[in-house]
């Protein structure tokens, strides 16, 4: 009993100790904040939910034999009356201790009954909540199952979400690379045939052969066409002169006339050569200057072709 109200002295003085001030009404905390206690004492105290206990003995001398009581003894009041009771008269212990026992009985009998059905309802509370438990961890089990399940579902479902959001980039960047690559080819080529159009109307693209042709062999040809003219025409005016002198002078000069005719046929006949030969020539010329046209040509057009694959 000493040690109970000792411990108890000790809990309720920790507990007057560690009993927090109460705090002043003050206004409401703003959104986000709430109100703390802290200790303003001077010296800071650990506070804790078991108080502090310590253990302290003490030595005591043992107690001295207190000498008994005096009977208390009253006054006597009154006058003294005797009078005599024979056994029997006042209790009988075999009838008045029977309905005692019957309580004494009884009351022990149900206060076993009690005992044991508390027991029995204790062990079935025990099973009960053994059961309970059994249930309590299945389900869990089973919930933590579940979860992980859904749990799992969840992260397949936004891996695929991520997958198909991917894929959906990657179609439209390939639509609008397609795309840009129709549009860009389409332009291109509608481009290039109207540049080249331009070009081709402005004189920038022509035919060397037919330029070549028409610059250089035409004016050529013409040239050598005026000469073999000319040439002929002085050839057939010296032989009308010569025949008109011949004419004239055939009765003076018939022996002449014979060389006359010499010097007409060798005239003719040179006249023949040269004329033979400036048409070699102009042929040997025209020649070189068609394969030299042809080969130009052919460069040209390797160059356009090398030219348009560049620009594809």
């Amino acid at each position: 009993l000493e040690l109970e109200r000792n411990k108890t002295k000790n809990l309720g003085r920790s507990t007057k100790r560690i009993k927090p001030a109460q705090r002043q009404e003050d206004v409401d905390p703003v959104e986000g904040r709430k109100h703390i206690d802290v200790q303003t004492e001077q010296y800071l105290e650990e506070l804790t939910d078991r108080p502090i206990e310590t253990d302290v003995d003490t030595q005591t001398d043992a107690f001295l034999d207190q000498l008994p009581a005096p009977i208390f003894i009253p006054m006597k009041t009154g006058v003294d009356v005797e009078t005599q009771v024979e056994d029997g008269e006042l209790f009988d212990f075999d009838a008045e201790v029977e309905p005692i026992l019957e309580v004494l009985v009884g009351k022990t009998l149900e206060q076993s009954m009690m005992e044991v059905m508390e027991e029995e309802e204790l062990q079935n509370m025990r099973s009960h909540q053994e059961h309970f438990e059994q249930v309590r961890n299945a389900e869990l089990a089973e919930t933590q199952r579940l979860e992980e399940a859904e749990k799992r579902r969840f992260e397949e479902k936004e891996r695929r979400l991520a997958q198909e959001q991917e894929r959906v980039q990657r179609e439209r960047q390939v639509a609008e690379k397609v795309a840009a690559r129709t549009f860009t080819k389409g332009f291109l080529s509608e481009l290039q045939s109207s540049v080249v159009a331009n070009l081709q109307d402005a004189g920038f693209f022509y035919d060397p052969l037919e330029v070549e042709v028409k610059e250089v062999f035409m004016p050529w040809l013409m040239e050598s066409m005026n000469e073999s003219t000319d040439m002929l025409r002085v050839a057939r005016q010296i032989a009308d002169d010569l025949i008109e002198a011949a004419g004239a002078r055939q009765s003076m000069m018939a022996a002449e006339a014979t060389k006359l005719r010499e010097a007409v046929a060798e005239a003719k006949r040179l006249a023949a050569e040269r004329e033979a030969a400036a048409a070699a020539e102009a042929a040997a010329a025209a020649a070189a200057a068609a394969a030299a046209a042809a080969e130009e040509a052919d460069a040209a057009e390797d160059a356009n072709a090398d030219g348009d694959e560049g620009q594809a």
